[in-house]
């Protein structure tokens, strides 16, 4: 006679939402973080959230975790990180040039 495997029962729920044990549980299993086991779920509307997952003997839990993510990356990567008065390879090289030619 063999054992009847009974499928586990699937939740999703928000961090916040779960109880203090799993969330121990959770910080055990994941003790430096959530980055590396994060996976992106796309839902139906468009939208998305992020979560991890977290078994239990009867449940398999799909976390989510708050993520901020950051609309101002564009703007970042446009910003001048440089003053005016560094100069570039291309003006270096000129003024070596010019240096030499005084001499």
């Amino acid at each position: 006679m063999s054992k009847e495997i009974k499928p586990k029962k699937r939740l999703v729920v928000s961090y916040h939402n779960l109880p203090l044990e799993l969330q121990e549980e959770l910080k055990k299993k994941y003790p430096t973080g959530y980055t590396e086991a994060m996976i992106r779920i796309d839902k139906p509307s468009g939208d998305f959230f992020y979560a991890v997952v977290l078994e239990t003997e009867e449940i398999s839990y799909l976390v989510k975790i708050d993520v901020k993510v950051d609309g101002n990356i564009e703007e970042e990567e446009d910003k001048d990180y440089y003053d005016d008065d560094i100069k570039g390879a291309d003006e270096l090289i000129d003024d070596k040039a010019d240096d030499s030619d005084e001499e």
